[in-house]
């Protein structure tokens, strides 16, 4: 089932937002200025101890996952160049409110090699409909995995110039609703968002609850 059900007004407790639509533009870095100046709520006092320490050990996560990917998908994930490159962030962490093509890929497999891990090591999957909403007023912004069997529903939190923070909550399969964040530490999701070229940003997941050691979502402008 697709998501058309799963609209970005979906309460997520303490991260709830509704997201809004609009063509996302190319920015320069200081198109997000405002939006990261705005005296952003301070992540870490929505974060569960879990995700705090998660996004601690981001560099651990980056290192772990990258080793792990095995030789036969080498080149295909030296071919997407800066976007595994864990010092890549660029000036304009957080992208401009619009609609977005997304795509995750999962690096490293929980429990390392052997019989008993999950995972191949490295998956890439296709491209899905990811939507960013507009600022709150702390600064804040929505943002929504529309589409795919995995989606996210979460929130944007600027910290500085170079990264912003994402608490959100997994919502699986056919669902239609989500769970809170906070409440089941299997669907919470936690990681940093940062900008790795002109109109793409990424999102890094460090020791998801299932399958891998890292994931990262590729954000690019819709229609771009």
């Amino acid at each position: 089932m697709t998501a058309t059900g799963l609209g970005p007004g979906l309460a997520l407790g303490g991260c709830a937002g509704k997201a809004r639509g609009g063509a996302a533009t190319t920015p320069a870095p200081s198109a997000t200025a405002e939006a990261e100046t705005f005296g952003a709520a301070d992540w870490r006092r929505v974060a569960t101890p879990a995700d705090r320490e998660r996004m601690r050990r981001w560099r651990d996560a980056w290192v772990a996952g990258l080793a792990a990917v095995p030789r036969t998908t080498a080149r295909e994930v030296a071919a997407q160049g800066v976007l595994f490159d864990p010092d890549a962030a660029l000036p304009g962490a957080v992208p401009p409110a619009g609609d977005y093509r997304c795509r995750v890929f999962k690096l490293g497999r929980r429990g390392g090699a052997g019989a008993g891990s999950a995972g191949p090591g490295y998956v890439a999957y296709a491209w899905f409909a990811c939507r960013v909403g507009a600022a709150r007023a702390d600064g804040t912004m929505p943002l929504v995995k529309l589409t795919g069997s995995q989606r996210y529903v979460g929130t944007l939190y600027p910290q500085d110039g170079r990264r912003a923070a994402f608490l959100g909550t997994l919502v699986l399969g056919d669902e239609v609703r989500t769970i809170d964040y906070g409440r089941s530490a299997e669907r919470d999701i936690a990681g940093w968002v940062d900008r790795v070229g002109t109109a793409r940003w990424r999102l890094a997941m460090p020791y998801p609850a299932f399958e891998s050691v890292l994931d990262v979502m590729e954000l690019v402008p819709a229609g771009g």
